[in-house]
């Protein structure tokens, strides 16, 4: 297996089987990827029942099978096989039988698999299998040489005994060796794969009462972005994440809650040492109440006052304690002097990059799916960038967090 960790963790991965007696091995391979943190989907044909149950996958699988264009004769519920497509981010067709072959290199689409292959937008990988002189044969080989010409992966087969008798290649590739050959597909696409990442979202709370608190408007939109988008790129991240009412679940990251800046603190103090990059986009509480009462304060005409004393700040405490190989990314929300101001932050915190937004600018900041930003690094590079989703906005800081770290 790969020696890169968590690598198939959350990839969603369309496997399709077809009438081969290698089809057994699908059980197996789908109990391996499983494992491996990916999330299945089957998508058989009509001769790959004949070998292996549908019940028996989607148990393993732990999703339904697919294996006509209609769920449901009776109501006409049916199968979109566009959608499964879309779902994706890699296709793998484990057995391929060389009629299977055939028809991809054709087009021919005489069954569902085939429909969601012709539709499926994500890269696509083939494990045929078949005896050795079908294997062997020109229009087999011809047709295996269009598909790669295609930028269809095919993982070669094994040689060994087959459902024949004789000897030679036409096995199946072991499902060992298959999800060995998806962890190099991703890793190879994966420019942050090996890299541990830590990112802070979402606000702090420092309470006041048993039930009061000083808080912020942030709803951890941005940091969540950043997190999805270092996995995408391969990175093993964690996600340190106040509290927020938007709902995040992204099963290749893993999260850790906390609520005011001293859990930020010890979360973040604790796995920074092993962090090659850090993206502190969390909004921190600059003060806190010197005094916590332990009930719910009653109400009452005379005036409140409350003394606040200065948090911890975490990104200047990580910034000291960094070592050179670590990339270490603040964000700075500003009204005024914006410029000027995350210059500063960026020098003063011994950070490799900011990240500048400012509230004047419509669509940006709290509460709202989009940001405008601008990316400083310790060179004084400047990009500015139109308003973008958060989800866009975090491409742009990774794709520069992934030029930095090299």
């Amino acid at each position: 297996m790969s020696s890169i960790p968590h690598i198939l963790r959350g990839k969603n991965i369309l496997l399709g089987i077809t009438g081969s007696i290698a089809a057994y091995k699908a059980a197996f391979l789908v109990r391996l990827l499983r494992k491996a943190g990916a999330e299945v989907k089957v998508v058989m044909s009509p001769g790959s029942e004949e070998f292996i149950t549908p019940l028996t996958l989607a148990t393993l699988a732990k999703n339904p099978v697919h294996s006509d264009f209609t769920e449901d004769k009776h109501t006409g519920e049916w199968t979109n096989h566009v959608e499964l497509g879309l779902w994706a981010d890699v296709m793998l067709i484990a057995p391929a039988t060389a009629n299977t072959l055939a028809k991809m290199v054709s087009g021919e689409c005489d069954n569902l698999l085939m429909a969601v292959l012709l539709s499926a937008r994500c890269p696509v990988m083939v494990a045929p299998a078949m005896d050795l002189d079908m294997f062997t044969h020109e229009a087999t080989q011809h047709n295996l040489k269009m598909l790669r010409e295609r930028e269809v992966t095919v993982i070669e087969p094994g040689t060994g005994e087959l459902a024949s008798g004789l000897e030679g290649k036409g096995r199946m590739e072991e499902p060992e060796a298959i999800v060995t050959a998806l962890e190099k597909f991703f890793g190879d696409r994966a420019p942050l794969a090996g890299r541990k990442a830590m990112v802070t979202a979402g606000p702090t709370y420092e309470s006041i009462d048993a039930v009061r608190f000083i808080g912020n408007h942030s709803s951890g939109k941005m940091g969540m972005a950043v997190a999805n988008e270092l996995a995408a790129k391969g990175a093993d991240v964690t996600l340190i994440l106040g509290p927020t009412n938007v709902p995040y679940d992204n099963p290749a990251v893993e999260v850790v809650r906390i609520v005011s800046a001293d859990d930020l603190l010890a979360a973040s103090a604790e796995r920074f040492a092993s962090s090659d990059i850090t993206v502190m986009s969390a909004a921190v509480a600059d003060y806190r109440p010197k005094t916590v009462v332990n009930h719910k304060m009653k109400k009452s005409e005379n005036e409140l006052k409350i003394e606040l004393e200065p948090t911890t700040d975490v990104l200047k405490t990580l910034g000291s304690q960094k070592r050179p190989e670590q990339l270490l990314v603040g964000f700075a929300l500003e009204t005024d002097n914006e410029l000027e101001n995350a210059q500063g932050k960026l020098e003063r915190k011994n950070l490799d990059l900011i990240v500048l937004n400012s509230l004047k600018d419509p669509g940006a900041g709290f509460g709202h799916d989009t940001n405008k930003v601008t990316l400083i690094d310790k060179r004084n590079k400047i990009a500015s960038f139109e308003l973008k989703s958060k989800a866009d906005v975090a491409k742009d800081i990774v794709a520069r967090i992934t030029e930095l770290i090299g």
